[in-house]
């Protein structure tokens, strides 16, 4: 075996009589790869959660594996969409007590039932949708399905027996049991839930505490919602850049919680915003621009579109390193959209048009957010409608330069808004640009300016 720095393993065994160098670890740790050793067969690596260093026996540990894509991966492997009570039935022979499936209600469009084999019979209990809970006696109410499903695994409630046994819908695939394998499954007894820090469009984000690692936890309760998010959570495993927010993990508890390396400073927008021009010099905001480069530029080597790029979607942490965020929601291939929910003010021309997403259609977007990193946070296309924005900038229009932006920062936004795709450059081409402009801010200015921003973080 031959690791690189940086790869990340699950210890398939305890080892907790450590000799004098060697690390302490448990069954199931992430630990990271540090560098090769000395000794044969050894690595020296970091714990991911206790942050020590020491050796480990490659023996003991294997490479955490990314997940695959697959359509088939289910949170919810037990639910047969809308199939018929005898059809269920059939399902859910040969009889087995505790052995259970869901499906979509016929009679009752928008219910659910829960079907549940005992006794030799099969028994169908309608779960009724109200107020946004699901309940099947009026007395337990439930967020969603998943959340129903583990109530129901652990107590018989009201049902004839506890559920045993899902009858997997075909060609699904058990998400839990997938993360569990892979080793990105982490253990909800684990985590402290902190204050809420934020509420997305899918559900509330809280600041916690995983086995003394600082992180922020996204929680998705809707099941559909969550379904989907589980397909992205898929494309961040395999995503690991020091411009881009490291995925920890995911918990399966009364739905889907996404934890993430906690980003200290919140988004960019605030933080400049919050700061101003005092605070945070020219140098500052070409490193934090160089920071989104990088990130940008290791998802275009996968071949990957992330879509929302604006400065809302960066967040600076506690060292002031600007890292891309929600590129979970990147796509793989760039079919569909929903087109009331394009973020028109980041979007470029062909996009809003023809719904042509590409790297190209990202480089549109980082000019936008260029321009919002040198007007300290700004709204870009200040007291335009959106309607407005959309004719002019398709007619030609492009924003004036910020007020005291450097003329080489605004020449780059200016190559980002070629009305022709193919006519902008690509990241890794504006990354040498951006380097050679901080290569011009005096190396004194460009480290003050790191030092202000840190010191006005605290303040």
């Amino acid at each position: 075996m031959n690791w690189a720095p940086g790869t990340q393993c699950v210890a398939k065994c305890d080892n907790r009589k450590a000799k004098p160098g060697e690390l302490l670890y448990h069954k199931g740790d992430i630990l990271t790869i540090v560098d090769t050793s000395t000794r044969k067969g050894f690595y020296a690596a970091r714990h991911n959660t206790t942050e020590e260093e020491g050796l480990i026996n490659s023996s003991n540990v294997r490479e955490r594996e990314a997940l695959r894509v697959d359509p088939g991966l289910s949170l919810m492997p037990w639910f047969h969409g809308k199939i018929s009570g005898p059809t269920a039935v059939g399902k859910l022979q040969p009889p087995q007590d505790g052995l259970f499936l869901v499906r979509e209600s016929i009679r009752h469009p928008g219910d659910y039932v829960l079907c549940v084999s005992f006794s030799k019979e099969v028994f169908h209990y309608r779960v009724i949708y109200q107020d946004n809970k699901l309940t099947i006696d009026n007395q337990q109410y439930f967020y969603n399905l998943i959340d129903m499903i583990e109530f129901y695994s652990k107590t018989k409630g009201s049902l004839v027996t506890t559920l045993v046994t899902p009858r997997k819908k075909q060609g699904a695939k058990s998400a839990e049991q997938e993360l569990s394998k892979t080793g990105w499954l982490l253990d909800i007894t684990k985590l402290i839930l902190g204050e809420n820090i934020g509420e997305g469009e899918f559900g509330a984000v809280y600041r916690g505490e995983y086995m003394g690692q600082m992180v922020a936890v996204k929680t998705i309760k809707c099941d559909v919602t969550a379904q989907a998010f589980m397909q992205e959570t898929a494309v961040m495993t395999k995503l690991q850049h020091k411009n881009l927010v490291r995925l920890l993990g995911v918990i399966l508890h009364k739905g889907l919680h996404i934890v993430t390396e906690l980003m200290t400073k919140g988004n960019l927008v605030n933080f400049l915003r919050t700061r101003g021009r005092s605070v945070v010099g020219p140098a500052q905001l070409l490193r934090f621009s160089l920071d989104v480069c990088e990130g940008m530029e290791y998802l275009e080597s996968k071949k990957l579109v992330h879509r929302d790029l604006a400065a809302r979607n960066v967040l600076i942490s506690d060292d002031s390193v600007a890292k891309v965020s929600d590129f979970g929601l990147a796509k793989m291939d760039s079919k569909e959209t929903d087109k009331a929910k394009l973020p028109v003010k980041w979007t470029a021309p062909e996009a809003l048009k023809k719904e042509k997403f590409s790297t190209k259609s990202d480089v549109w977007s980082y000019g936008v957010l260029l321009w919002e990193i040198f007007a300290y946070g700004r709204q870009p296309y200040p007291k335009m409608s959106l309607k407005e924005v959309k004719e002019k900038v398709e007619a030609g229009y492009r924003m004036e330069a910020p007020e005291d932006c450097p003329p080489g920062a605004y020449a780059i936004m200016k190559l980002c808004w070629e009305q022709e795709p193919r006519k902008r450059p690509g990241f890794s081409k504006l990354r040498e640009k951006l380097e050679q402009e901080l290569s011009k801010t005096s190396p004194s200015s460009a480290a003050g300016s790191q030092e202000a921003a840190k010191t006005g973080l605290r303040s």
